[in-house]
């Protein structure tokens, strides 16, 4: 996958965990409001030399020092990875 570590809840990823950083899944309105906390989004190099970016943004600095920052936006990711469409598997290749 990422190289990381998915943090579930009730079966539905909300964050991961990749590089000692935590991430939260947002879509445009919370990633614009993380972004405007100094957040970053996910992204990594696919082997392909592609960057990739996902919906996932880094937790705030700040947030990180405050538990009830951190579980408020913790719960509002969990509610937009629940409502988020899910993505079809790809089939495993025949050997």
């Amino acid at each position: 996958m990422f190289g990381g570590h998915g943090i579930y809840r009730d079966g539905t990823m909300f964050a991961l965990e990749a590089g000692g950083t935590l991430y939260l899944k947002a879509d445009a309105a919370f990633g614009g409001e993380l972004e405007g906390r100094g957040s970053e989004p996910f992204s990594y190099v696919a082997s392909n030399g592609r960057r990739t970016v996902m919906s996932y943004w880094r937790v705030p600095e700040a947030a990180m020092d405050d538990p009830e920052d951190l579980a408020a936006l913790s719960r509002r990711a969990f509610e937009i990875a629940r409502r988020a469409p899910a993505k079809p598997r790809r089939a495993k290749a025949a050997r």
